[in-house]
């Protein structure tokens, strides 16, 4: 094993490089389809400038299943750091940036950052059109809109108006937006771009930043605290096998270690099985965001312009609602987001995205216009009832892995970076008194419940729960309604998730089979064609990242009960059921 320590931070930093750049060079090369969208990659600086990202839905693999012992038997190499970062979004560069900061004002620029980050290029794995809140911003870097600064982030647009609406089949009526959604103040960014701009001002301050690495494991020592991660391996058939180019990952060892990876990340979902996190909390519920980005005419843009929906086209069970963003340059940030504690099985995330569309509040902005890319990520939507305990032996969690977003704000960047802030400052404050670490950084967890996310999420903490009451959505705006503009939160009572959302699905035999429209091929899509519009490819040969658990457990309870739910869920169509009239459920 090689360990790259007692060398000068520069020279440490170009070794590292260098074996990066080794196991990049081992890897088959990842080319990027243009498929049915020549629109994404055509010779327009401009709409790479204002979209920017070419890989807005993960493709990593789960570690694979190890067949071969020559994998246990190769040695990883291995590098020495203060502090380790998994994931390069919002929450972990702000995390890196601050603590670089902090670093240099005291002098010690051999403090040592990484910060790992699965997309091939920072911002890769975020799809664009976010409006932000600035106040974490403002506080990281003061000057980030400012003249007087040559690295100044010039891709905002400031919202100038706001417009709340309920939407019936075929027609729309406003409804009052409660405070949490003035947007008065907020800028709509492509976040891809922004992402990548804290990218640049990371590796500026001297943060060593590595896009295209996948923390895989998480390392342990003796003692049970986190001594750090490993990375993939590289190299390696489906059926787990090495190839000519495996490359053993590398391991990562920290004092610190921050987990940034977002909603539902493997590792922190690990470290929060080890330790316990969710002891004292409530199930995570969960939502789907499914977006596109559409450059429309110039006669139906409305730059600044943000709106939000309510009701169709899902039923009145079904948590959720859209959106439509003006940004930029004829630019739209056009979404739907999903509560996944929906009941029927038969209900298509993807499927309702593109009956929104068609609604003629949406289509009159969208006829005529070109959709360049498209995405889906999952999103934390337990909110205050859901946070987890943030701190763990030799880490803590950041960002969505917390599961910081405002679900009522619909809003999560602003504090999934104050949190970074608040880590970074932990961390530096419990190295600094250290020699051998920070068992736990109590400071961090503190100071959590001190800050502005504590109070903002636990305001808002019974409007999403509210939702779950017989009277379904309707029930839900108008106890919201209470909360937002008349009791602010300042209840004697938290209303709970009752329930995971799995539980929460019912069988296929309950429910009415939804049918939908085919897709007219302008403004609604079929999924394939969505999918050839994120740009993500792999390797024919390559292990599967999704595993079911117990085949027999699913051909007896799972398909009968919910008639492949996973083929509707889906928004990318990886599951596909095959018939198959020899077996006894005929798949």
């Amino acid at each position: 094993m090689t360990l790259l320590k007692l060398v000068s931070a520069s020279l440490r930093s170009n070794l590292l490089r260098q074996n990066c750049l080794r196991l990049i060079s081992s890897r088959c090369p990842v080319e990027f389809s243009n498929g049915s969208t020549p629109c994404l990659y055509r010779k327009s600086s401009f709409l790479l400038r204002e979209i920017g990202q070419l890989r807005p839905i993960s493709t990593s693999n789960r570690r694979a299943n190890i067949k071969n012992e020559e994998i246990k038997l190769t040695e990883r190499d291995c590098d020495e750091v203060d502090v380790c970062i998994v994931g390069g979004g919002p929450a972990g560069l702000s995390a890196s940036i601050r603590l670089k900061q902090l670093a240099n004002e005291a002098g010690n620029e051999d403090f040592r950052i990484i910060l790992l980050e699965k997309a091939g290029e920072i911002g890769d794995h975020i799809l664009s059109g976010a409006v932000i809140e600035p106040s974490a911003i403002n506080e990281l870097i003061p000057d980030w809109l400012s003249d007087t600064n040559e690295y100044k982030f010039t891709g905002c647009t400031p919202v100038t108006g706001d417009k709340m609406r309920f939407l019936t089949k075929s027609s729309s009526f406003p409804i009052p937006a409660p405070p949490q959604m003035d947007n008065h103040g907020n800028y709509i960014v492509s976040l891809n771009q922004f992402t990548k701009w804290l990218g640049e001002r990371a590796e500026q301050l001297g943060v060593e930043v590595f896009p295209g690495f996948s923390a895989s494991e998480v390392l342990y020592k003796s003692d049970g605290s986190v001594k750090g991660v490993a990375t993939n391996d590289f190299g390696i058939s489906k059926d787990g096998a090495t190839k000519s180019n495996f490359e053993r990952g590398m391991e990562f060892h920290a004092r610190t270690t921050l987990f940034a990876e977002g909603c539902h990340g493997s590792l922190s979902k690990q470290v929060i099985k080890k330790y316990n996190l969710r002891s004292e909390s409530q199930p995570q519920t969960y939502g789907l965001g499914i977006k596109e980005v559409w450059e429309i005419l110039p006669q139906n843009f409305k730059k600044g312009q943000v709106f939000h929906t309510m009701g169709y086209p899902l039923p009145t069970d079904t948590y959720g609602g859209g959106w439509m963003y003006h940004f930029g340059q004829n630019m739209v940030s056009i979404g739907l987001v999903v509560g996944l504690d929906y009941p029927n099985p038969w209900l298509s995330p993807y499927n309702e995205f593109q009956k929104m569309k068609l609604h003629p509040l949406y289509k009159q902005f969208l006829e005529g216009g070109t959709c360049i890319s498209y995405g889906a990520r999952a999103l934390n939507e337990g909110g205050f009832q859901s946070i987890p305990k943030l701190i763990f032996p030799g880490g803590a969690l950041i960002g969505d892995s917390a599961g910081f977003l405002n679900v009522p704000k619909i809003k999560g960047t602003h504090t999934s970076m104050k949190s970074g802030i608040l880590a970074a400052e932990a961390t530096w404050k419990a190295l600094s008194e250290s020699v051998t670490g920070a068992s736990l950084l109590f400071g961090y967890e503190k100071s959590v419940r001190e800050s502005s996310i504590w109070k903002e999420l636990k305001e808002v903490r019974n409007m999403r729960p509210s939702f779950h009451t017989p009277l379904n959505i309707f029930g839900g705006i108008i106890y919201s309604g209470l909360e937002a503009f008349i009791l602010k939160g300042k209840v004697p009572w938290t209303l709970s998730h009752r329930r995971t959302d799995a539980s929460a699905t019912k069988s296929a035999n309950e429910c009415t089979k939804i049918e939908y429209e085919k897709p007219d091929g302008k403004i609604s899509f079929d999924i394939l064609t969505s999918v050839s519009r994120t740009g993500t490819n792999h390797e024919e040969d390559q292990p599967v990242h999704l595993q079911v658990k117990n085949w027999e457990e699913h051909t007896k309870n799972t398909w009968p009960k919910y008639k492949g739910i996973e083929t509707r869920f889906c928004p990318a169509g990886v599951y596909e059921y095959i018939e198959d009239k020899t077996t006894t459920i005929g798949m």
